[in-house]
């Protein structure tokens, strides 16, 4: 039974405009770092080419952002605290090709109707500025130099409820220079300036040259970050990718030192960050996060930047492409780079030492398998995260299974790692017999000695080379490995008892339009009904793993992105493991043109400046660092 007056609440009706505004600003300004970011980039926008921002208790009390941009004409001033006006756009066809960083004119009506806003602005051409205040519908004359201030004063103090979630100063504050960070990168011609409660914090002078923007990013990065960063540049079909890449020796367990921009506009993409991920995962340790100042400069029909009012979150059109290309550029700059030109890291990657890739060096088994079968960090792991998939009738049948898994991984492995160090160094033998004379310079130089039969000493112009031989020796049979997997391709082991898998119907119909795809990788997976698949057919190397986990991993990357490597990981998984077994173990004796043959394959193999695992495999000391060490010169 409705009570009195139930059916009148209950009516339809037009919300106040304030209350309206105040509900829309809900979506742009979440805290005091929201409104500095929408500033700053209407300050960007406006040509600016400094920008002072003054924060005082968090962002709370007070965001002022001064600029000396372009300025708002006097009678379009009230206009700009209206919402939906904007000079950016004039028509729909304009929101396919936004090139500014804002577009919605939603910023400032929103922040006004949360704050105590004032808007003061004068053009170049005026002799005087013009101030407005939030609420008022007429500017009045203000002295202003050329450019805008927005200052906002008290914030959320109309909507407390809001305001009570918000953290203490500290944390604010430090949320405004994440923001002012992330800007600063995004524009290396435009000077940043921030104070808090009236003191200095950051000062980013306006650069120009690589150097100069080395020098801002080691001032955002750290100059951690800019001694152990690859330089990046590639382009292709109208995409152009530039910037820095951290060595996979400086990843970080969080995701915090990643800055991503397309056209200048900061973004957090599934796709970008699974590409990346991708470029990265055979140099870095499981969990690990890389580091990147990454730009990438593209047709603005390209991309589709209309998705969320925070505008972080974009969509492109062509998103195989934009996939399939950033992966390229990035796997390829950490192979060539982490060849042995340079090691684990000192000072900013610029060149890759050419190099054959998989010629020459391999460790058998007959010498280190055996001994290293039981121990090593990949091979626990590997076998760690296997499963058994399929119910074995009998023990002689997981007996039979086992052994013929034993004979696949010997049968892989074979081709790559049966010679021996001693073959393979013949070559050095005859190239060089010692550091000086008549010799050709490598990067790594020329072997001196072994260092408890774990480490290699080497000699080269820059000072001296230490290398984990082991280390080493897993990654050039590894990516042999990889190399020879490629070319005669990936066998397939029949299932006794076929498996099935039961799957959504949107996942049935991926498997069956990826047939050729799964049966490329060694898999033979069928569709029985509507949401219904069976397994027939595994990869041989994989006839151990969780195959069920594992089709139902590449259903849902198809799903999510279009493409999946899941089943390359983890053939790349055993490679590795066998890799490791089969790697030259610690307190092996090698000869001196064992160690230079050693030394010769890494700089010819793609990635060899880290392990399988992301531990870097050799590092320099140059004569400077070693005169330190002994205070000479002093």
């Amino acid at each position: 039974m409705e009570t009195s007056g139930s059916s009148d609440e209950r009516r339809i009706r037009s919300l106040p405009s304030r209350l309206a505004d105040q509900i829309a600003a809900g979506e742009v300004v979440e805290r005091p770092a929201s409104v500095v970011k929408e500033l700053l980039e209407n300050s960007l926008d406006a040509g600016a080419r400094s920008i002072e921002i003054d924060v005082g208790q968090g962002g709370i009390a007070l965001i002022r952002v001064r600029d000396d941009g372009i300025g708002i004409h006097p009678e379009d001033l009230p206009l700009a605290l209206c919402r939906h006006a904007t000079s950016k756009i004039v028509a729909v066809e304009d929101l396919g090709r936004i090139a500014t960083l804002g577009f919605r004119g939603e910023a400032l009506p929103s922040i006004a109707s949360v704050s105590r806003l004032t808007l003061t602005s004068r053009r170049p051409a005026d002799t005087s500025g013009w101030r407005v205040a939030g609420g008022e519908s007429k500017a009045v004359p203000a002295a202003h130099p050329p450019g805008t201030t927005v200052e906002v004063r008290d914030l959320f103090y109309n909507v407390p409820a809001r305001r009570k979630f918000l953290r203490t100063e500290k944390t604010e504050f430090s949320h405004i220079e994440t923001v002012v960070r992330r800007l600063a990168l995004s524009r290396f011609d435009v000077a940043f300036s921030l104070r808090h409660n009236q003191r200095q914090i950051q000062r980013l002078p306006a650069t120009d040259g690589e150097v100069r923007r080395l020098e801002r990013v080691a001032a955002v990065c750290g100059r951690g970050f800019v001694e152990n960063c690859l330089e990046i540049e590639a382009e292709a079909d109208g995409l152009r990718l530039w910037g820095w890449i951290g060595q996979p020796a400086i990843s970080r367990s969080q995701a915090d030192l990643q800055y991503f921009y397309v056209n200048g506009r900061i973004i957090r993409d599934r796709l970008v960050s699974y590409a990346v991920r991708q470029a990265y995962q055979d140099v870095l340790y499981q969990g690990r996060q890389p580091v990147y100042v990454l730009y990438l400069d593209m047709p603005v029909e390209g991309v589709d930047v209309n998705v969320h009012p925070t505008k972080h979150e974009v969509r492109f059109r062509e998103a195989r492409q934009v996939r399939d290309f950033l992966f390229g550029a990035i796997h390829g700059a950490l192979g060539r780079e982490a060849r042995a030109g340079r090691g684990a890291g000192r000072g900013t990657g610029r060149g890759g030492v050419p190099g054959t890739g998989v010629e020459g060096l391999a460790q058998g088994v007959t010498d280190g398998g055996a001994e290293g079968m039981p121990g090593g960090t990949a091979g626990k792991r590997a076998q760690g995260a296997q499963r058994p998939l399929f119910q074995i009738a009998s023990p002689s049948e997981a007996q039979a299974r086992h052994a013929a898994y034993q004979h696949l991984v010997h049968e892989a492995m074979a081709p790559a790692v049966m010679e021996s160090l001693e073959v393979a160094s013949q070559a050095a033998v005859d190239e060089v017999t010692g550091p000086g004379g008549a010799q050709e310079d490598h990067p790594l130089g020329y072997a001196l000695a072994q260092l408890h039969g774990v480490y290699i000493l080497a000699q080269n112009r820059a000072g001296l080379v230490l290398v984990d031989m082991h280390a080493a020796h897993e990654r050039i049979t590894y990516e042999r490995l990889k190399a020879n997997l490629a070319e005669s391709g990936v066998r397939s082991q029949p299932l006794l008892v076929p498996v099935s898998l039961p799957v959504s119907p949107q996942e049935a119909e991926q498997a069956q339009a990826h047939q050729e795809t799964f049966e490329a990788l060694g898999f033979e997976v069928r569709r029985l009904g509507p949401d219904r698949l069976a397994i027939r057919a595994v990869p041989s190397l994989l006839c151990e793993a969780d195959a069920a986990a594992l089709v139902r991993d590449v259903l849902s990357d198809l799903n999510t992105f279009g493409t999946s490597s899941r089943i390359q990981e983890k053939l790349n998984e055993v490679l590795a493991t066998m890799a490791c077994h089969g790697a030259v173990r610690a307190n092996r004796r090698l000869s001196l043109a064992e160690m230079n043959a050693l030394l010769r394959e890494m700089e010819r193999t793609e990635r060899s400046g880290q392990c399988n695992h992301g531990r870097p495999t050799w590092v320099q000391l140059s004569l400077a660092e070693l005169d330190r060490l002994f205070l000479r010169g002093r």
